[in-house]
Order: C-alpha cells, then sequence, then structure tokens
C-alpha cells in the first residue's frame, strides 16, 4: 500500500511539475525561412498571390497528389481561399485565406487546421539588385494548450525543413520561366 502511494504522488508530482512548466513556456512561435531568386518581385507576388498555382511549388503536394482541393472567392488578393483535404495525416485538411496583400513587397495568410489551431503565414518579398528574395514566415499561438507550449520548442524543425523545400521548389519555378 505503501508503495502505492510513493508512485501516485511521484506520478502527480511529475505531471505538476510538466503543467508549470508548460505554463511558463512561450505560448507562440514562429519560424521563418528565406531564399533568393532570379527573378523580379512582381513575378513573385504574382504567383504568391492567389492559391491556383500553390501546388506547382507546394512543398506538402507531392506527400499526397490525390488530396482534394477546393478554390473560393477571387482568383488572387484579399479572399483568394483555398481548401484541401487528405486522408493522410502528414497533409491533414484545413484552408489557407489571403487577409493582407500588399503588392509585390507582402502577403499574409491565415491557415485553419480546424481542431488543430490556426497560424498566420507571411510572404516577404524584397527586391536587391536584380534579385527577389523571399522570406516565408508562420506565427501560431498556443494560448492555454500546455501541450502546444511544448510543441512550440520544436516547431522551427518540424516546419522549417518543409518551408526551405517549398522555397526550393518556388525558386526552381520561377527561374524557369
Amino acid at each position: 500500500m505503501k508503495a502505492a502511494r510513493v508512485i501516485i504522488g511521484g506520478l502527480l508530482l511529475l505531471f505538476g511539475g510538466l503543467y508549470v512548466t508548460g505554463l511558463l513556456l512561450p505560448d507562440q512561435a514562429r519560424m521563418e525561412r528565406s531564399i533568393e531568386i532570379s527573378t523580379t518581385p512582381e513575378k513573385v507576388f504574382l504567383l504568391l498571390n492567389g492559391f491556383r498555382d500553390f501546388n506547382q511549388w507546394s512543398p506538402w503536394y507531392d506527400l499526397d497528389p490525390d488530396a482534394e482541393y477546393t478554390y473560393e472567392g477571387p482568383q488572387s488578393g484579399v479572399g483568394a481561399r483555398i481548401s484541401w483535404q487528405s486522408d493522410l495525416p502528414e497533409v491533414g485538411a484545413g484552408t489557407q485565406e489571403i487577409i493582407r496583400s500588399i503588392p509585390y513587397r507582402r502577403i499574409d495568410i491565415q491557415l485553419d487546421f480546424g481542431p488543430d489551431g490556426m497560424a498566420i503565414a507571411r510572404y516577404d518579398i524584397e527586391s536587391t539588385g536584380g534579385i527577389t528574395r523571399v522570406t516565408w514566415s508562420l506565427e501560431t499561438e498556443f494560448g492555454g494548450q500546455i501541450v502546444g507550449r511544448y510543441f512550440g520548442l520544436i516547431f522551427d524543425s518540424l516546419v522549417g525543413p518543409d518551408y526551405e523545400r517549398g522555397l526550393a521548389n518556388l525558386k526552381q519555378l520561377m527561374e524557369s520561366q
């Protein structure tokens, strides 16, 4: 009986410690990657400012080419929207919608992953002497989700490689046109 109390007490202390530590972790995470492309900012902006060509360079398209995609709203700019549905957990389901579009400089996108939460993706486009630098970032807030806050510790290493692959695909697409 005493051993059971010690084990239960130890488990309570462990989970209590994990919970308190989780409360002290940041409630948001941010990750970004950049690439330089030999093209104009106008061409990059026109491609990124809508979703009709997204799967030409998306790092996730090849994971499930059979995923279903639906396009809504205008073809480009604020209100352009894509929804996807896949049976594969690594692709999942969700929506992306352009919520801010500053010609040739910046595009903000709201992502909704349903029960997995919301995030904001952003493309910053800069011209530097014939080269266009594209920075793709992702921000999310975990709020009171303790498990999410722990996830934030590895957020960059989980999402970063996908963004690197996507930007490499974007560079190849843009430079081959």
